[in-house]
């Protein structure tokens, strides 16, 4: 029989509230002794994950049984996950948002008995903006393990770039002076722009990168311009050795090597007269400048794998859109980039995290939430029967749901995750997708199946692309059909679309039954394709970024209803008959 280890809850905090930060000469010490201790801890929970998740259920229901939430729905009369399933409906954010709204307005012992210190900001998939209470003690118990093993393979594999502060480009540091709030006064941000040292006191927290010269911008810029604050910090950043490039949403990656190009002249001007966007900096470097114009006239273009030679690690999605360019864009960055995968993790909560070099796949973080997972193919509803980690497959896709201490319970927050397989007896899994589907004739097609039968045709065909996206048109008198845009890495012939739109076809109906079925009875023509410019979607990201929406939030997107979102992204390739 097996010793029970230690359940999470009962972990001491090595940075208690209120220590000091370690001396900087202490610092790098201590936080690869903090990451590799998590990353130990959370391994040994893998011993027994089932009294992992037992334990998990009793703190949160022993911890909030007092609530108006709790008390709602018996929570201590509650003891196993069977009694849990009976007393909580699987929920989204608007079921719960009217306790969250009541929590925000500064009423206590609501969801739970801690009260929240910040609500993270969430865009979902509607792009409103949620309010995700976040309570210390959610942070101390479930979070803070979770996210410091989540570094564990960076600092272990690639330790030189933790040596300097300006050794990593971090896009996703985003540090604001001003926060907006809730009606209660209390921060209303992205988890990306909250300093947990101060606000937790865990000091060693601060990611990679975010002690760099540029994570606080030393010139002027207005809040809500996050054009060009990241102008600015890419600036800065080509006068260092920048060795690894932090970006979580990896459109934010993908949109380096466009920025690059974009601004050169400005950047290589900046640097020659010692200037920051025009405002007086540093020294003149007129030799950077000169050598900075001698690479983009040798190799004829400019790319971040020229300007910073030693360049070795890309951290962030690599599943998804992103597993279409992302093989490209690691080019860009230098031939022996490596690219490890960010946490499967949402402001609600994390579900995954990659303990090793896996390229794609993160272990059930047992200790931080009660697991639950549904089908992806099938439709969630308050009393959908749901399976428990032990039950997974590997191979397949379900739907997360879980409930944890920091007040949410039985939470389907959207994501769909494939099981890759299991290690140390939980499952590693790896996120697939947003749970909506795209449905006009019954097709039901989610993200990971059109990704799928993109990467079979393009691979196929010996193609690759920058991006893609999809819209169904209803073509008058004829059924409706899935339109494609791709932009190319490279120029393709005629007959090379005309193939890659067949196969592409071809492979919807492999991957999805109801696909196959709508297109065998007529309910859909066949799939069409258009042609865009390689960066028509890095143009129209930084279009977004440029409206005042953070770039953490300005993520790929497969399935385009909108009409004149489709038209502002494909118009120009329409027009010029662009498509097969």
């Amino acid at each position: 029989m097996k010793t029970a280890e230690p359940q999470a809850t009962e972990v001491p905090n090595t940075e208690p509230p209120n220590a000091e930060p370690p001396a900087p000469e202490d610092r790098l010490d201590r936080y690869r002794a903090r990451v590799f201790e998590e990353r130990k801890r959370l391994r040994r929970a893998f011993s027994d994950p089932a009294a992992r998740q037992r334990e998990v259920l009793t703190d949160l229901l022993t911890f909030n049984a007092g609530t108006a939430y709790g008390k709602a729905h018996g929570f201590d009369r509650l003891r196993t996950l069977d009694d849990l399933r009976k007393a909580v409906p699987v929920q989204d954010y608007a079921a719960l948002s009217p306790w969250i709204e009541r929590m925000a307005e500064g009423e206590p012992n609501v969801l739970t008995a801690d009260q929240p210190a910040v609500f993270f900001t969430s865009s979902g998939s509607t792009g409103a903006h949620k309010k995700i209470p976040v309570t210390p003690r959610f942070m101390r118990t479930a979070f803070f393990p979770f996210y410091y093993a989540a570094w564990a393979p960076m600092a272990e594999h690639f330790p030189d770039v933790l040596t300097r502060p300006d050794a990593v480009l971090n896009l996703k540091h985003d540090p604001v002076v001003a926060p907006a709030t809730t009606a209660s006064g209390r921060p209303h941000v992205g988890a990306s722009q909250v300093d947990f040292g101060k606000m937790f006191g865990e000091h060693l927290s601060a990611e990679p990168g975010t002690a760099a010269p540029w994570a606080t911008l030393p010139v002027p810029v207005a809040p809500d311009d996050h054009v060009e604050k990241m102008y600015l910090r890419l600036r800065m950043a080509v006068e260092s050795d920048v060795r690894c490039v932090i970006g979580i949403n990896p459109a934010m990656v993908a949109a380096v090597p466009y920025q690059l190009r974009l601004w050169w002249p400005r950047i290589v001007k900046d640097v020659r007269d010692g200037t920051l966007g025009g405002h007086p900096f540093r020294s003149p470097n007129p030799e950077r400048a000169a050598e900075l114009e001698r690479l983009a006239a040798y190799f004829g273009t400019v790319r971040p794998a020229h300007i910073w030679p030693n360049m070795r690690l890309l951290f962030c999605w690599t599943t998804g859109l992103a597993s279409l360019y992302l093989p490209r864009l690691r080019e860009e960055f230098g031939p022996s980039v490596t690219a490890l995968p960010a946490p499967v993790a949402a402001s609600e909560g994390p579900v995954g995290v990659a303990l090793d070099r896996h390229p794609t796949a993160g272990s059930l973080v047992v200790t931080a939430s009660v697991y639950e997972f549904v089908d992806a193919d099938r439709d969630l509803g308050p009393d959908v029967e749901t399976l428990a980690p032990h039950e997974l497959e590997p191979g397949r896709e379900y739907h997360a749901i879980y409930s944890h201490v920091g007040g949410l319970y039985r939470y389907a927050g959207g994501d769909v995750v494939r099981v890759v397989d299991t290690v140390d007896g939980v499952p590693r899994v790896s996120y697939a997708g947003r749970r909506n589907r795209s449905d006009v004739a019954g097709e039901r097609l989610r993200d990971a199946q059109v990704v799928r039968a993109l990467q079979s045709a393009l691979g196929g065909a010996g193609l690759a692309v920058r991006n893609a996206a999809c819209h169904v048109e209803t073509p008058d008198g004829r059924p409706p059909r899935y339109v494609f845009a791709l932009a190319g890495e490279s120029a393709w012939s005629t007959d090379e679309t005309r193939r890659l739109t067949a196969a592409l076809d071809t492979e919807l109906t492999r991957e999805s039954a109801d696909y196959r079925a709508a297109r065998d009875a007529g309910r859909l023509g066949p799939a069409e394709l258009i042609r865009l410019d390689r960066d028509a979607f890095l143009e129209e990201w930084q279009e977004s970024v440029g409206r005042g929406v953070r770039p953490t939030q300005v993520k790929d997107r497969l399935f385009r209803p909108d009409p004149e979102n489709w038209r502002q992204l494909t118009g120009a390739a329409a027009r010029q008959g662009d498509r097969s």
